[in-house]
């Protein structure tokens, strides 16, 4: 991602977490399906890529998003990378607000969606996985048993020098 996007991004974060309302400091980290994996595998007990995972706080949290699934999504719904990588912090957003829409009964869809059309994205995950009928908002390219889901918050390890 070029720097411009980046910076793009950047804001979009600040915005989303606004309009989301959550309060503290949010992360967000864009990395590899490898990584993203070793993250679902530790926290979900679940051994496949996701495109985005969310790790609440009390004030806060932090979102993880796989780059290689937001661009492959990007190109199949024909969209620049970086207004995927959008809908799924907006996405991660929302978990770290508190929703969870495999148990909320559409609430969750239907304030992403609200959002979505506020921040002139594209169409958000669960609208395209209830077009596509699939569970939760899985996609048909996505890994099978992928899922967004909220996670406890990573245990925090120190660098060494």
């Amino acid at each position: 991602m070029d720097g411009a996007a980046a910076t793009e991004l950047n804001r979009f974060v600040r915005k989303a977490q606004s309009l989301a309302g959550v309060r503290g400091e949010v992360s967000v980290l864009i990395t590899g399906n490898e990584r993203v994996q070793r993250l679902d595998r530790r926290f979900r007990r679940k051994n496949k890529p996701t495109d985005v995972l969310s790790f609440p706080r009390a004030q806060g949290g932090d979102i993880a998003i796989s780059f290689d699934i937001a661009s492959e999504n990007a190109r199949l719904y024909g969209h620049r990378s970086v207004d995927e990588l959008k809908i799924l912090v907006l996405h991660g957003m929302l978990h770290l607000a508190g929703y969870d829409h495999e148990r909320d009964n559409g609430r969750m869809g239907a304030r992403e969606a609200r959002l979505r059309e506020q921040l002139n994205l594209p169409a958000a995950l669960i609208e395209r996985a209830g077009a596509n009928g699939a569970a939760g908002h899985k996609k048909s390219r996505q890994p099978e048993g992928a899922r967004k889901a909220v996670l406890p918050p990573p245990a925090r390890r120190r660098r060494r020098p």
